[in-house]
């Protein structure tokens, strides 16, 4: 069973993710979206909320799941928050589109 501190975490990751999704969901391309200074920077804060959030799981939690990739989340935040001008708009757009769905039915799953 899971602490509730961890489920509370779990909860903060889904908001993080429909965040990034709901500010997202208008554009077409990378290049729109890079366009659009307050959805690329709301969204790459979200980011940072997923990778603060999980560095914040207890490790039993961690293991118990290790479906996710949580050193990656963890990873990605770094980038973002190290090297923000180094921050590529098609690779974020890529994760957006290709990995955050899954992270989003993952992290529901642990929800439920």
């Amino acid at each position: 069973m899971p602490s509730q501190i961890d489920l509370a975490i779990v909860s903060t990751l889904l908001e993080a993710i429909e965040k990034i999704i709901e500010y997202t969901s208008k554009f077409q391309s990378d290049k729109q979206f890079k366009e659009d200074s307050l959805a690329f920077d709301a969204t790459l804060m979200n980011f940072i909320v997923l990778g603060e959030m999980t560095d914040k799981l207890s490790d039993d939690f961690i293991e118990k799941h290790n479906e996710i990739e949580w050193k990656k989340i963890y990873g990605l935040r770094n980038i973002i928050a190290h090297d923000y001008f180094g921050v590529y708009e098609r690779e974020i757009w890529q994760i957006i589109k290709n990995d955050i769905p899954e992270l989003k039915d993952k992290i529901r799953a642990l929800l439920d």
